[in-house]
């Protein structure tokens, strides 16, 4: 099946999935095999402290994949502070755009804190800007600004949250309703049934992390892997920690864990998402051959 979003045609990618930004994982090994199965893989710039080192993984993803990736730069989860902690922290993050910009990347996703000064940059190289939000009116401030694309976060996501952060469904639906811009939904979404909701709640493509995290490519300790693979989503603890606010970021599994049954390649995880999801599309009765949601 052929998928058209505005998502696919902005990204100039086969199907309507985006990879999340992993700190100290996403590197081109682990983002070129999301991009090589279909989607958009990311790799994260903070990754590397040396602007060198990240430009030599860049032209290493380009080896790997000739297939469209992306660039993410998280920013501080609040105010930069200061004038002249603000101009260096601005310089460092525009010495990354302008090494990824020079290796001829043109798509940079945002997160954290608000980014116009990276937005505007990446607008004048004619580049595309995706910012990722927890709330709505984060989301509709980001589109003044200028971006390209929303990634709206529900509170099933793990990492930072936000006191008033809303459930996927919500988040996602509302932000149907409220924007005019192209919508990737993120949060909780690990299997073809969650993939299929985000669409028809209004998504234009779904952001995949924990569901990636259960992958052979995900840098990590297979002990690691294993064990989240039989974390009890559930259980009193790990509730807890995914749905209560708190103010520290964590690399853990959303509940998108739950989905996830044994490890597999990134390229097996995407082909089985796409391949239940045509099935179900199937058993609905909608037996075409694109899903074709531009108009909607």
């Amino acid at each position: 099946m052929i998928w058209k979003t505005k998502v696919t045609q902005l990204l100039k990618i086969r199907y309507p999935l985006v990879m999340g930004a992993f700190g100290g994982w996403g590197k081109s090994d682990f983002a070129s095999a999301f991009s090589k199965a279909g989607g958009l893989g990311i790799i994260t710039a903070l990754n590397f402290p040396k602007i060198d080192d990240f430009k030599k993984d860049i032209q290493k993803m380009k080896d790997l994949t000739e297939n469209p990736f992306g660039i993410n730069l998280s920013l501080p989860h609040h105010a930069l502070g200061g004038m002249q902690k603000e101009e260096t922290i601005r310089d460092r993050y525009l010495a990354y755009v302008e090494a990824a910009l020079s290796e001829g990347c043109h798509i940079f996703t945002t997160s954290g804190y608000k980014a116009p000064f990276i937005a505007r940059r990446v607008d004048e190289a004619g580049g595309i800007w995706i910012h990722k939000c927890t709330l709505l009116n984060h989301a509709l401030s980001a589109e003044k600004e200028g971006a390209d694309a929303i990634t709206i976060l529900g509170i099933e996501g793990t990492g930072f949250k936000h006191p008033a952060s809303n459930s996927t469904l919500v988040n996602v639906t509302m932000a149907k309703k409220l924007l005019k811009i192209p919508i990737i939904a993120a949060g909780g979404i690990g299997d073809a049934r969650g993939f299929l909701s985000a669409l028809a709640m209004g998504a234009d493509a779904v952001c995949l992390g924990t569901a990636l995290m259960a992958t052979i490519e995900c840098p990590v300790p297979v002990k690691s892997k294993e064990k989240w693979l039989q974390l009890d989503i559930f259980e009193q603890g790990f509730h807890d920690k995914i749905y209560k606010y708190n103010v520290k970021n964590f690399m853990a599994p959303s509940t998108a864990i739950g989905h996830r049954e044994k490890l597999v390649s990134t390229q097996a995880l995407i082909e089985e998402l796409i391949e239940k999801a045509t099935s179900i599309l199937n058993s609905w009765g909608f037996n075409h051959h694109e899903f074709n949601s531009l108009n909607s």
